[in-house]
């Protein structure tokens, strides 16, 4: 078995831990924000969602980019120097425990500002400027767990990203959330219940680290290696800001345009298409620390095949999902947020479209950082970033809901495409194998074709049958085109070894397709 298949075989294990334990933070995810959203009124998830906006651009830049250098840095480390891991380790974990402290003085300091730039009445600045007093000060404790769990990546390790960010956290939060809807405190506690369920989760995983011993934490601060650490990820931090600015400048500025309500029933539609990455970023967890490893050791050919399957493999796995969203959007948002939602139906496929078109390019912005050109990763998310607030600036003033989504979605098309171009040019990587362009375009037929009908969906359930159909006929005809590689069948075979079933009857219909 090649290295390639190797490592695409741990990629496929943890991405199936980290997929379950996605699910499980997004259901409960889900669940805590439909909580919210029915409880509150409009304005106050209107307000909650901005406040969170504000803490997540803030612990952007107080991660001064480790939590996207790190893993690579300590996948170098294991290959070159095993000997300094603890220092990098420590030293990443000083640094960003003093950009943590700055940046809840700024938020603090400023909140009056950021308040008034954000809201529209008076009731709302009010509610957010209190909201952003408490909020913050959980700011630390998220940035530190973060970079505890990209240390742990570096290992190739998903235990402590799954235990910690994808169970614990998840369970705590709407635990919390329950617990302030049977109580019905006011709607400030529920900056104060977060900012708790921060700190006790940091608390959990800080002494997990100190009783597996995978790594010796120090108040330490390596000169040397701070200095590499950082000229290596200050343009991941700003990547970090300007990828959080695309990803929420429709929030704000529908907030400053249009007010907190409309923002309300925006995120029926933001959180719902925030599950079609689902799979790239479960696999791309692994896919950083494999590929880092490869190419330290020069082997691009390996990393290259690693990324073409994988790619096909996040595209066929993620086509459900998008599907449902993409045709059945009514349905889906009645389904979970309620009717009052409905206004986010077109937002919700004009969203999906361009976080699909993000998916289907695969990790190509992850593998640009695995190669070093972490500027370029800079320059790509400030087009993106730039294009996203001039359209939402000239759309949402005539188009409102729609111009937010319209922005969006072309800012992902434009960054993908500079990245994917910038990735073939330095290392000829794209994910256009024979195998993968022809299931593109079967999907393609028979989203065209279930769209062409118009059918009317009464109920998600009525969607589900629907789609449990497409998905049939779809994979049917990705074995008809033969479009199978032999690390599917690689793949398959680990699978069966390690439940200790027989598939015989899958491996004799995929015989006659390969």
């Amino acid at each position: 078995m090649s290295e390639a298949s190797q490592a695409l075989q741990r990629i496929a294990r943890g991405t199936g831990i980290i997929f379950a334990g996605t699910v499980i933070s997004m259901l409960l995810g889900f669940i805590s924000r439909m909580l919210i959203a029915r409880h509150y009124t409009v304005l106050e998830y209107g307000v909650f969602n901005l406040a969170l906006t504000v803490i997540g651009v803030g612990s952007v830049i107080a991660k001064l980019g480790f939590n996207n250098s790190l893993p690579r840095e300590v996948a170098f480390y294991r290959e070159k120097e095993p000997d300094r891991i603890d220092d990098l380790i420590s030293t990443a974990m000083s640094l960003v425990a003093m950009s943590s402290v700055l940046t809840v003085m700024a938020i603090i300091l400023s909140r009056s500002e950021i308040a008034d730039a954000l809201t529209r009445t008076e009731t709302s600045y009010q509610l957010l400027k209190d909201a952003l007093k408490m909020i913050t000060l959980a700011l630390p404790f998220t940035v530190l767990t973060g970079t505890i769990i990209s240390a742990t990546q570096g290992f190739g390790r998903v235990r402590e990203k799954v235990y910690f960010q994808n169970i614990i956290y998840p369970i705590l939060w709407t635990s919390a959330v329950v617990t302030l809807i049977a109580l019905s405190p006011p709607f400030s506690d529920i900056f104060w219940a977060y900012m708790l369920v921060q700190f006790s989760v940091f608390a959990l995983l800080l002494l997990e680290v100190k009783r597996l011993g995978l790594f010796n934490l120090k108040p330490s601060l390596d000169l040397n290696i701070g200095r590499h650490l950082v000229a290596f990820s200050i343009p991941l931090m700003f990547t970090g800001i300007l990828s959080f600015i695309m990803n929420w400048t429709d929030t704000l500025m529908l907030g400053y345009y249009k007010g907190s309500e409309i923002v309300g029933i925006y995120n029926a539609a933001t959180p719902l298409v925030r599950l079609i990455p689902l799979f790239l970023n479960s696999a791309a967890f692994l896919y950083s620390p494999m590929a880092s490893g490869l190419y330290a050791r020069g082997k691009l050919d390996e990393m290259k095949r690693i990324y073409q399957v994988l790619t096909k493999w996040i595209f066929m796995l993620t086509l459900p999902i998008f599907s449902v969203m993409f045709l059945f959007p009514e349905a889906t948002i009645r389904f979970i947020f309620g009717s009052k939602y409905l206004e986010a139906v077109l937002p919700l496929q004009i969203l999906a479209l361009g976080f699909m078109f993000h998916t289907f390019l695969g990790p190509n912005g992850l593998s640009l950082i695995v190669i070093g050109d972490s500027r370029f990763i800079m320059v790509s998310s400030l087009v993106s970033a730039g294009l996203n607030v001039l359209l939402n600036a000239l759309l949402i003033p005539s188009y409102g809901l729609e111009g937010a989504a319209m922005a969006t979605a072309v800012s992902y098309f434009a960054g993908n495409i500079l990245s994917s171009v910038r990735l073939y040019q330095r290392a000829r990587i794209h994910p256009f194998s024979p195998n993968y362009v022809k299931p593109l375009i079967i999907s393609l037929l028979l989203l065209g074709i279930i769209r062409g009908l118009k059918l009317k969906v009464p109920s998600i359930w009525y969607a589900v049958l629907i789609l449990a159909l497409f998905v049939a006929v779809y994979f049917l005809l990705v074995l008809i085109s033969r479009s199978i590689d032999k690390e599917d069948i690689e793949l398959l075979l680990a699978i069966e070894k390690r439940l200790g079933v027989d598939l015989g009857t899958i491996k004799r219909v995929l015989r006659r397709f390969v």
